[in-house]
């Protein structure tokens, strides 16, 4: 089977044949199928760009490849020297838009229009476009204007739900299109990815890795379920796994900042032995120390001078000090011997954690801050559009508001699972943009 596959690939790449949307369609097929086709589609082209006096239409062949395989200068470069047909246009108008030049990309679609290419592919190729160019309302407009059996097609319902998303208008409505795109192309990367993203917003971690796992079989991948589904896997220790979605997407953009990063963290993670039996004993000694005092039958003087200081609980006792007791009005040497009794039954003593005695977090005071400020600090943590990665640990440390993350320290957030350097300095630079700091900075 992979040799019959081998040599259809070989011959629509290097063959003098017809060579337009079905043939890039088998193209991608054929490495979806067997990721080995991706190496021989390499050599292929590697032949394809040694031959002697190419022409107009191997050029477009040849930029087509470039594309596919995630060299866009190349393929830009190119293909704007081909025949200056409709599927050159188009191509170069992916190409330039997975560049991020929208504004070119839509420039090229529009010429590939012109010059004969389907017009409804064009349009939502233009929509897409807009709607990347922070254009929601123009994209939904170009959207309108089409009419027909294109509003059936996976890709009109994928690119109206992602349209209706970046308008905020109706999540039930986007939910809904993403799934009947599903149901009309079960494989359709983006839609995929979109019903992914919303169920790992909203905690459910199977039906997102499910979705993520089905939108990433096919090529060209698609990078953000790449991404996300291997922070899913390190999120469940699995960081093989996750290590092998940042090489699928280095093998093809080998380039890429965030994969290169995100592939460093899961090596390192992977790297690390976890002792199960000090995991176990940390977890015994984080309960024992959360037991209130209140539980105990101290005197009422011993009560009352540990309420004084906002000593709540045995942990809160062995981060204090004999010295701190002692200097409390009424706490005398009987007291100390009782709290001491009281310690040692749970095999704990006073101030023996009295180096990790925390610093009270500040707190806001909303008297000194304008309306304005007030209303920035009230913000939901999901207006600062972090990724998934950094939004995980927002979660996870109960982090709802903005000013909830401004309580934070850097080495608060590094604590978190999974959340790295890189991470923190997405936090730091979404801060930055509001004029804001995370504390201690």
């Amino acid at each position: 089977m992979s040799s019959v596959v081998g040599f259809d690939l070989r011959e629509i790449v290097l063959a003098n044949s017809t060579f337009g949307p079905n043939e890039i369609a088998q193209l991608s097929k054929a490495i979806s199928e067997d990721s080995a086709a991706f190496s021989l589609l390499r050599e292929s082209v590697g032949e394809l760009e040694v031959r002697e006096d190419p022409t107009p239409a191997s050029a477009v062949r040849l930029g087509v490849c470039y594309y596919l395989m995630g060299r866009y200068r190349q393929a830009i470069e190119t293909l704007s020297s081909a025949d200056g047909g409709a599927l050159a246009h188009f191509y170069l108008g992916k190409s330039q838009f997975s560049l991020g030049r929208f504004e070119k990309a839509i420039e090229a679609y529009k010429a590939a229009k012109v010059a004969g290419y389907n017009a409804d592919d064009c349009a939502l190729a233009i929509c897409e476009s807009q709607r990347y160019s922070k254009k929601p309302t123009e994209a939904l407009a170009t959207l309108d204007q089409l009419s027909g059996a294109v509003e059936q097609t996976a890709e009109y319902l994928y690119q109206r739900g992602a349209t209706i998303a970046a308008l905020g208008d109706n999540p039930l409505e986007m939910i809904a299109l993403y799934e009947r795109a599903v149901e009309v192309q079960p494989n359709h990367p983006g839609a995929l990815f979109g019903l992914a993203l919303e169920n790992d917003r909203r905690g459910n971690d199977e039906r997102a890795l499910t979705l993520y796992q089905r939108a990433v079989s096919l090529f060209p991948p698609h990078l953000g379920s790449l991404i996300n589904l291997g922070l899913l896997y390190e999120d469940r220790n699995q960081f093989d796994r996750a290590q092998q979605c940042y090489h699928r997407i280095l093998e093809v953009f080998p380039d890429h900042p965030r994969a290169r990063m995100f592939l460093k963290d899961a090596a390192a993670s992977g790297d690390m032995l976890y002792d199960e039996e000090a995991i176990r004993q940390h977890d015994r000694m984080s309960h024992v120390l959360s037991i209130p005092v209140s539980d105990f039958e101290l005197s009422v003087r011993s009560r009352n001078c540990l309420q004084k200081m906002g000593v709540r609980t045995l942990g809160d006792l062995c981060r204090t000090s004999e010295q701190e007791l002692l200097t409390s009005k009424n706490f005398g040497e009987t007291s100390l011997v009782e709290i001491r009794d009281m310690l040692s039954s749970k095999g704990l003593e006073l101030g023996q954690f009295s180096s990790e005695k925390s610093t009270p977090e500040p707190t806001f005071d909303p008297a000194s801050m304008s309306p304005d400020e007030q209303a920035l600090l009230d913000r939901p943590i999901g207006d600062l559009n972090l990724s998934v990665r950094a939004r995980k640990c927002m979660a996870r440390l109960t982090m709802n508001t903005i000013g909830d993350l401004l309580r934070k320290t850097g080495d608060d957030l590094l604590e978190c699972k999974n959340f790295g350097v890189t991470s923190l300095n997405e936090v730091r630079e979404k801060l930055a943009e509001l004029g804001l700091k995370l504390r201690g900075e």
